[in-house]
């Protein structure tokens, strides 16, 4: 045991006291391999059956400053005066292991089911809520407050359909001119209203247990 410690203390010693091994260049009869997306420098010359601490403390110095001679020499170094030198790393070339298992695929629910069928795409957020108005030359909202679905609800002046006039006259209906546009926009919603209740009944029917 004390020889073989004697050894490594030799080794250790003539590796400090060398100076080529404390240099920035390093060579190797085998070249190194790198991965600097992932800061990895690979050392195909394998190790001795038996390495001392010695030998794998001046492999590993070894290494570091190849991988570092060869990120100076080929990624781009940015300066900037509020985060000083940055160094641009190119992508990743070796695939690592994920951490955690791969999440399970999410049911769908009855409606992306629906959907999925049928071929109905979800629109994002705020997409379609708006429309072009080439009179007021401006965005204005489909629906709701000052929406597009209003429009000729607050003009001053109505237009008559004579026709229409007669006919609602003739059917003893109350109210104006001028609400029959609101009136109109009222009954398509009950209608729609009206559908959504019974396409929802006919689902409940045909795919309650789903």
């Amino acid at each position: 045991m004390d020889t073989e410690n004697a050894k490594n203390t030799s080794e250790l010693s003539l590796i400090t006291s060398n100076p080529s091994k404390s240099s920035l260049s390093v060579n190797k009869p085998i070249p190194y391999t790198f991965d600097l997306g992932n800061l990895l420098c690979n050392d195909p010359t394998p190790l001795p059956s038996s390495p001392s601490p010695s030998i794998l403390a001046s492999t590993a110095r070894d290494s570091a400053q190849a991988l570092i001679n060869q990120l100076l020499t080929t990624c781009p170094i940015h300066t900037s005066s509020t985060d000083g030198a940055l160094m641009t790393l190119p992508p990743p070339t070796t695939p690592l292991p994920r951490e955690k298992m791969v999440p399970a695929e999410k049911e769908k629910t009855k409606w992306e089911r629906f959907a999925a069928k049928k071929g109905i795409k979800d629109k994002k957020r705020g997409e379609g809520k708006v429309v072009f108005d080439e009179e007021k030359g401006e965005w204005v909202p489909k629906w709701g407050y000052k929406g597009r679905n209003k429009e000729g609800e607050g003009e001053w002046i109505v237009e008559v359909d004579e026709k229409r006039e007669r006919k609602r006259e003739e059917e003893g209906k109350e109210g104006t001119v001028r609400g029959e546009r609101r009136r109109e926009r009222v009954e398509k919603v009950k209608r729609n209203e009206r559908k959504q209740r019974a396409n929802d009944r006919k689902g409940r029917k045909g795919g309650g247990g789903g």
